[in-house]
């Protein structure tokens, strides 16, 4: 599926903000953006967005210790068979040959040389990549990978994501979106409504979308009960039960942009100075980027966009959504490898898993060539770096799995690769302490179990979501072993220590298997 192209502004339904809306019912008013109009600041500025956003982009390079470091938003993780080829050529000419998939299924390019940005803007500008320049960074948005491809699921979303990725492209309020920000397009099946995106679609039966923000906000999980009273004394009570809008699925593109224009007005207000204390903003911040920053966890954000939507003609219904599918506590369904059969017998999915999410520019390109060979010609990238290849014989399917596993990818469902992850580490990372790649390697155990992420510091760079076993390089060097915990849903990124101090590399494989099978957080 290609990426959309850029569109001139809608400024009847994409860029719907504070400005538009009668100040005497507007929940965010227009406080903080007519002070930044007095001071000749642009509508798509905010207070402090500039000079801490440090998300890399593809125009947006990163310094790292192994030379710049390049990230391509990959909406909904699909590639059109020629868009893979160009990342592979790049990846060859410009930096270390190697592919990197993040758990937002958008692919790194490492090792790039100084100075080389104009070219690697041209490339991936020429391969349909960066439909707006303006957007790069801002086209975050996981999509359920399986998406009409297996027979499970509400509907088929990708029509959604083609939708919202040209809004997104067309609007200029979403310029100020942080490359933090995600949005996530569920087909009802709860694998990415579950990876702590800001703003939720969720297909529901009936062809409705049920719109929401992330877990933990107000109107993202509820607190409350259907008639307003404690969701402890309601029926459906659960205080990870979901408080959505369910919009018609038609409108479900448009509903997630006015969704997060809501919040950057919100924002807006929130970052207004202070005229007492002199701080940037109400919470002495310089900048919000996710929708759970926002102070009070953004109380009233679901009834400010309700209020939009009926501005715009998007009727919508504020419920609590069923508890269905999978949640955050489970843990994500990550797509395992192997053969995924459709039950209405159309071609297959071959799906394949890349170890710490690295391919070789060869292994890269063996996917692109059988996706154009013998598939539909794209691959879907998923947020727990996998690949898929859909639409491939059943006749085919077997001799290209084989294929794929000679090559180095993981292609069994039993492999011990299978929720192992891990940040980048040495030599690649200054702030790393150890080699993490390496020795998660040494380190895997049996397969199955809680996934496991390796990370060389406490910053803990692309964890999962969701229960897993912690691993951090303790202080003092690589010879100071690592220090094993318990991460568990909601409570923050640091885990419960398993271990009283650091475990040695000599116990360290025994130290992560007995982790890993250790029970999940159990349901509410």
């Amino acid at each position: 599926m290609p990426t959309a192209p850029a569109g001139p502004s809608d400024q009847g339904s994409s860029r719907f903000t504070s400005r538009s809306m009668p100040r005497s019912t507007s929940r965010f008013t227009s406080r903080s953006t007519s002070r930044s109009t007095s001071r000749s600041t642009s509508r798509h500025e905010l207070p402090g967005r500039d000079d801490g956003d440090a998300c890399p982009g593809a125009l947006r390079l990163h310094t790292a210790d192994d030379g710049a470091l390049a990230r391509v938003r990959v909406p909904g993780g699909v590639l059109a068979a020629d868009q893979a080829d160009a990342l592979a050529a790049a990846a060859e000419r410009l930096g270390d040959g190697v592919l990197h998939l993040t758990s937002r299924g958008n692919v790194q390019l490492r090792g790039l040389g100084a100075g080389c940005g104009g070219e690697l803007a041209e490339a991936l500008g020429s391969a349909g990549l960066l439909p707006s320049r303006h957007h790069e960074r801002v086209r975050n948005i996981v999509v359920s990978p399986l998406t009409g491809l297996d027979g499970r699921g509400e509907r088929d979303v990708r029509p959604w994501l083609r939708e919202l990725d040209g809004l997104l492209c067309a609007s200029d309020a979403a310029r100020a979106l942080s490359g933090r920000f995600l949005f996530a397009l569920d087909d009802g099946r709860g694998d990415v409504a579950a990876l702590g995106a800001d703003v939720v679609l969720r297909a529901a039966a009936g062809g409705d979308a049920l719109l929401g923000f992330a877990p933990g906000v107000p109107g993202g999980v509820s607190s409350r009960g259907p008639d307003g009273g404690s969701a402890r004394d309601s029926a459906r009570d659960s205080a990870h039960v979901p408080e959505v809008l369910r919009v018609a699925g038609a409108a479900a593109g448009r509903a997630a942009l006015i969704a997060a224009e809501t919040f950057l007005d919100a924002v807006r207000e929130a970052s207004a100075p202070d005229d007492r204390s002199g701080r940037t903003g109400r919470t002495g911040r310089t900048a919000i980027w996710r929708v759970s920053e926002l102070p009070g966890r953004g109380d009233g954000l679901l009834a400010e966009t309700a209020r939009r939507l009926a501005h715009t003609g998007i009727p919508s219904r504020r419920e609590l959504a069923p508890v269905r599918g999978r949640e955050p506590e489970a843990g994500p369904a990550e797509v395992p490898p192997g053969i995924i059969r459709n039950p209405e017998r159309r071609p297959i999915t071959v799906s394949v898993l890349a170890p710490l999410g690295r391919l070789s520019a060869a292994q890269w390109r063996s996917l692109a060539t059988l996706a154009r060979e013998h598939g539909a010609g794209e691959l879907r990238l998923t947020p727990w770096r996998g690949v898929l290849v859909p639409g491939v014989a059943a006749s085919r399917a077997a001799r290209s799995l084989a294929d794929l596993a000679a090559a180095g990818l993981v292609t069994a469902p039993d492999s011990p690769w299978r929720g192992v992850s891990a940040c980048i580490g040495r030599p690649g990372c200054a702030k790393s302490r150890a080699d993490v790649r390496a020795d998660a390697a040494t380190a895997l155990g049996p397969a199955g179990g809680l996934p496991v992420h390796w990370s060389g510091c406490e910053r803990r760079c692309g964890h999962p979501q969701g229960d897993h076993v912690d691993v951090v390089a303790a202080p003092g060097g690589p010879s100071a072993g690592y220090q094993v915990a318990m991460a568990r849903a909601g409570a923050g990124r640091t885990g419960a220590p398993l271990t009283g101090a650091a475990t040695g590399r000599e116990d360290l494989a025994a130290a992560v298997t007995a982790a890993r099978t250790r029970p999940r957080t159990p349901p509410p």
